[in-house]
């Protein structure tokens, strides 16, 4: 039964056993038997989120968890780093050991040259720990599932390990592998054997090795899931200065109260959303809006916290704390778009689903047929051993992380980061791609474009008194244009800053203004009538006009904007050839996204929305049955690159957005995008190439293996062929250009 949503509590659960998708599909299904209960459970984010009505409490809801053999807890709300560390320390400790005895046992059995005598007595000592030590974590979890009548891969690798081991153990103890002098020639021949000659010592400790490594990588890279969200607070002022009885007293901002008067110096972060009532300044808000223009607040007008004081000091009454804070809210965006994301259901685990029982029952089935048939035990054993080593997955555990480790490494060298094997697909499946404007297809920094100057005005100059003037301010337009001014500007002597208006002062003995319209004309400089025409022609475009007036008299119009970066208008079209239609996304005015939009090639425009309007866009385009890809740099974009079947964060850009993307592009170029895209469409081909190969190995052998004819020796080899074919197949994507 469905719970009614809109009158449902909705928790979140913290999952822990899970080691594969189908995990996550039982304890959905456990949960969503409870009468009144929607559950998702979120393998990537080890989340489960359930909404439940009356008559239901969350120990309820945990107990239905560790029914089906997992554990579950609340979540804590602060995680400590030591905890998410100590994560992957067991598998790399495991990885590390079963590595390091594995290899010698490996080289022992396939060297003939060097086997020594009672060899086979030494690969046993280093053999065992690797099966009992090592493996632990897939014989626990193929306990856990047997009693829970499941079998996922853990299963198959469990058992595949233990009865190579085990035989082995048989072959020495009570037949003839034990004996002084024993040689283990690598050598391939289909007959019928007894068995109890041979060791496979070395296909049970170099299967754990593999699969070992393969889960190590994924849990490297799932350990990153909750990083988008520490990240993002993080941004947040860590002290502030409040107003105690007319002195300023330094506190964390957690001790701050609604209501508190806090100040704000140049430069500094303000510390949660108020309103400010004394002061007036600048604040760079563009890590929230998108909005690379700072925006004038004064008296009255409100702030959010984390954002940048860019000029003067102000005062600051908090209104807001907390988990009500914008960036809190932000950072809640961003956590319910990763846990609705689909869950990923990787094609091992589907398989797995149907090829692990049948597996299982053939094997059963090969024993209890030669035995029926008059065949000797040792036979029989061999004959089923041989099924089960030659379906265990060592190519299949090889198949994803071989592929991915290429890949993701060529990748790094092209300054592309793939976070997993989930993000793949995305690609292969992606028809939209949105593109946030400031600092994706634009440089995201304020830049000189254009320079209007009245009749008999020479540019240069006007540039030189306005950038001497300019370079005396901190503001991010004065910044811009006292950088296109050059060095060597002379000196400005009176210098003034107004508020919301304006510089003024005194260059070469000129009384030179800088700013608004309103500025000048309070000095009776009134612009001429083509100035005035340039300013509003530009501000059409959305672009800033700031206007310069000296010795009694308007007499140029500098115009400053956020420029478009060089390579965009080709990372467009290259988007373009591989299927994809652009959709320029931004919180800038619709004059400036139009403007930049026709500059790089692209039709769809979408402007002047707020952060979380970005992740109705998205969801938008996704319920129109579009596959979105979603490429941007700024936090207000982490919720939006969180909620798109695809992310691509500019490494150029904030933490918060790299950590909440799917492909982090390290270099700020937007090429990379469609690089990226191509690179992991190419990865994504291999990875199924690997997974059909590793799966046609075994089941082309099993009906050899069945019949008794394939001994497990060839099973073994078999399955090694299998993987180095799976390991050069992966090393082709080293030549990706």
């Amino acid at each position: 039964m469905t719970a009614n949503l809109d009158h449902a509590t909705a928790i979140e659960l913290d999952i822990t056993g899970m080691t594969c998708a189908s995990c996550a599909t039982r304890i959905e299904k456990k949960l969503n038997k409870l009468d009144g209960v929607t559950a998702t459970v979120n393998y990537a984010t080890e989340k489960a989120k359930v909404f439940y009505g009356t008559g239901i409490e969350p120990r309820q809801l945990i107990e239905q968890v560790e029914a089906a053999g997992y554990s579950a807890a609340l979540p804590v709300k602060e995680e400590a780093p030591e905890q998410e560390a100590d994560e992957t320390a067991p598998l790399r400790q495991w990885l590390i050991g079963s590595a390091v005895l594995s290899v010698p046992v490996i080289v022992l059995a396939m060297v003939p040259a060097f086997q020594f005598t009672y060899w086979q007595w030494i690969s046993l000592t280093l053999a065992a720990p690797v099966l009992v030590w090592a493996a632990w974590p897939f014989h626990k979890a193929a306990w856990t599932n047997l009693r829970h009548g499941a079998a996922t891969m853990d299963t198959l690798i469990s058992m595949g390990t233990l009865a190579a081991f085990l035989w082995s153990l048989y072959a020495l103890l009570f037949g003839t592998a034990g004996v002084p002098g024993m040689t283990h020639p690598f050598e391939l021949t289909v007959q019928r054997m007894s068995g109890d000659g041979n060791i496979y010592l070395e296909v049970a400790a170099g299967v754990t090795t593999f699969i070992l490594a393969g889960r190590y990588f994924e849990a490297r890279s799932k350990r990153r899931a909750g990083a988008a969200l520490r990240a993002l607070l993080e941004l947040g002022a860590k002290d502030v200065a409040v107003l105690r009885d007319g002195r300023e007293e330094r506190v964390p901002t957690d001790r701050l109260v609604v209501g508190d008067l806090f100040v704000v110096r140049p430069g500094e972060k303000i510390a949660t959303d108020g309103v400010v009532t004394e002061g007036s300044s600048a604040v760079d808000a563009s890590m929230l809006t998108g909005e690379s223009v700072p925006v004038e607040v004064g008296p009255g007008d409100a702030v959010a916290g984390a954002t940048v004081n860019a000029g003067g000091r102000l005062i600051v009454r908090a209104t807001r704390i907390g988990a009500d804070t914008q960036l809190a809210m932000m950072a809640k965006l961003v956590e319910d778009a990763q846990t609705g994301k689909a869950r990923v259901q990787r094609l091992a685990d589907r398989i797995s689903a149907v090829f692990v029982p049948i597996v299982i029952a053939l094997a059963v089935g090969t024993l209890m047929f030669w035995l029926g048939a008059g065949g000797s035990v040792s036979a029989a054993f061999t004959a089923a051993v041989a099924v089960l080593i030659i379906a265990c997955p060592c190519a299949l555990g090889l198949a994803t992380p071989t592929a991915l480790l290429v890949g993701t490494g060529r990748g790094a060298q092209l300054g592309i980061l793939i976070k997993g094997p989930e993000v793949l697909e995305s690609t292969r499946r992606a028809d939209t791609v949105v593109l946030d404007k400031t600092g994706t297809v634009t440089t995201g920094q304020m830049s000189l474009v254009e320079v209007h100057v009245a009749e008999g005005v020479d540019a240069d100059e006007a540039l030189r008194l306005a950038g001497a003037l300019e370079s005396a301010s901190e503001h991010p337009i004065a910044r811009a244009i006292a950088r296109a001014a050059g060095d060597g500007l002379p000196k400005a002597e009176e210098f003034t800053n107004l508020e919301g208006l304006g510089v003024q002062g005194i260059v070469d003995g000129k009384a030179v203004l800088v700013g608004r319209s309103a500025l000048l004309e309070q000095w009776s400089h009134r612009l001429p009538e083509a100035l005035a025409e340039a300013k509003a022609a530009e501000e059409k475009l959305g672009r800033t006009a700031v206007a310069v007036g000296w010795d009694g008299q308007a007499r140029a119009v500098l115009v400053v904007a956020d420029t478009v970066k060089p390579t965009s208008a080709d990372a467009v079209r290259r988007l373009c050839a591989l299927g994809l239609t652009p959709v320029l996304l931004t919180g800038d005015n619709e004059a400036a996204a139009r403007a930049v939009a026709a500059e790089v090639g692209i039709d769809q425009v979408i402007a002047e929305v707020l952060p979380q309007d970005k992740v109705d866009v998205v969801t938008r385009l996704q319920r129109e049955g579009k596959v979105v890809a979603m490429v941007g740099d700024g936090v207000n974009d982490a919720a939006a690159l969180a909620q798109a079947d695809l992310g691509l964060a500019m490494g150029t850009g904030t933490d918060v957005a790299i950590e909440a993307s799917d492909l982090t592009l390290v270099r700020g170029d937007l090429r990379a995008a469609a690089d990226a895209i191509r690179l992991s469409r190419r990865t994504l081909r291999t990875i199924k190439g690997n997974l059909f190969w590793a799966f046609a190995y075994n089941i082309g052998a099993l009906p050899l293996a069945a019949a008794g004819l394939l001994n497990p020796m060839i099973a073994g080899a078999a399955m090694a062929f299998s993987s180095v074919f799976v390991v050069s197949n992966s090393l082709r994507l080293r030549g990706f250009r």
